[in-house]
């Protein structure tokens, strides 16, 4: 028998009725079997409106503050949104938005190398424009998260498809800190070796360690890793890697690869059979010049022993502290997560979107690796310079 407390239950010129639980069952002592059983109907009524209410309780609430930002919004116009470069990265983050909620988007902008500075002199300037930034993990972590000049983004998410963390690669959605201030919304495994076919045969390369042979010595060309971009990141990767590391990168060295810090001149390098092998280019840029009929191969990192890194893709997201448009800002991060802003800027740059209901037809080799080395973490950003150190030492750079 499973006892409980016993609850009397009193009615006028009645006995009292005391309620117990014998053999998980319910009855009544003192009071008749009709009692019993409107008790019955009457605990299963409470029972199913408080599911009822618990089950539709959050997305009621979140629709309901939906409409209060999205009404605060409109009264807003404008939301101020710097990104990157390029039109068709504007017109993607601008116009479907503006057609769907009839708010206006001011957009700048810029590379990463001119966002700190000029953020900088705003706000020593008090003054305070922008509302959201979205590009590289780098300008985050390095210049405007230090700066103070973030709130977390956390707060701001409303939508339920946004925050159902089984949308989302991993789980759930990356952030970079523990604060919650920088968020990661494409993740890319990148390509970072570049062949021409007619020369190299792309599967006869099947580790890193293969650029060492005697075959390639002063045969491959590298984008400068000093330099922020695919570079840096490439050489990242090889620094974390536990099968690669300094020694790889000092044994490279012998190699003799020629650096440059142009990424055309690098693939025309390979194209014109100047090199056998390019590492750490752009395989956007790649992916551009081969639809273009130009002799490049991007080789698979599926296929190579250690793979490669996932990058961000200039696809971090943060919201600033001091917006001027603190609702626009919130209904224009919460279209920019959903499926419908993810899938067309994903498939702009031949992006992988971290949601995982965002096609990935259009380039499927991009879908990241499990348990990749990641370059956007601040992780990655702590080793920078110990990875410059042991390039600058091995290939004799000062």
């Amino acid at each position: 028998m499973q006892h409980i407390p016993e609850y009397p239950l009193t009615r006028k010129n009645s006995p009292p009725i005391v309620l117990t639980i014998e053999n998980n069952a319910l009855s009544t002592i003192g009071g008749d079997k009709n009692m019993t059983q409107r008790l019955y109907s009457l605990i299963t009524i409470v029972v199913m409106v408080a599911v009822m209410v618990l089950v539709g309780y959050v997305p009621m609430a979140a629709a309901d503050e939906w409409e209060q930002v999205l009404a605060a919004a409109k009264k807003e116009g404008t939301v101020s949104v710097i990104g990157p470069v390029g039109t068709g990265r504007r017109d993607t983050l601008t116009l479907p938005f503006e057609k769907k909620y009839g708010i206006k988007v001011e957009y700048f902008s810029d590379r990463g190398s001119g966002i700190g500075p000029r953020l900088a002199a705003e706000r020593k300037a008090g003054k305070f424009l922008w509302d959201v930034f979205i590009g590289g993990t780098t300008t985050a972590l390095e210049v405007t998260l230090p700066g103070g000049m973030l709130d977390p983004i956390e707060p701001a998410l409303i939508l339920p498809e946004v925050k159902d963390p089984k949308q989302w690669r991993g789980g759930g959605i990356e952030y970079v800190d523990a604060g919650k201030h920088v968020l990661v919304m494409m993740l890319t495994q990148r390509g970072t070796l570049f062949v021409n076919p007619k020369v190299v045969k792309p599967d006869s390369i099947t580790s890193y360690k293969d650029l060492l042979n005697p075959k390639f010595k002063r045969k491959i060309v590298m984008d400068d890793p000093t330099n922020a971009g695919p570079g840096q990141g490439t050489f990242t990767f090889f620094y974390l890697h536990p099968d690669l590391g300094p020694k790889f990168i000092r044994e490279l060295a012998k190699q003799e690869p020629t650096v440059l810090r142009d990424y055309l001149q690098e693939l025309d390098g390979i194209a014109r059979e100047r090199f056998l092998v390019l590492i750490g280019d752009t395989d956007i840029i790649a992916e551009e010049r081969i639809k273009a009929g130009v002799p490049i191969a991007i080789l698979d990192p599926r296929r190579i022993k250690e793979g490669s890194y996932v990058g961000s893709s200039g696809g971090a997201l943060t919201m600033f502290n001091h917006a001027p448009h603190p609702n626009a800002a919130k209904v224009y991060i919460n279209w920019l997560l959903s499926k419908e802003g993810q899938t067309d800027l994903a498939r702009l740059n031949s992006n992988i979107s971290a949601r995982l209901d965002v096609p990935t037809d259009h380039s499927p080799w991009r879908v990241p690796i499990p348990k990749s080395i990641k370059s956007y973490t601040q992780a990655a950003q702590d080793v920078k310079a110990d990875m410059l150190a042991v390039f600058k030492e091995a290939f004799g750079r000062q």
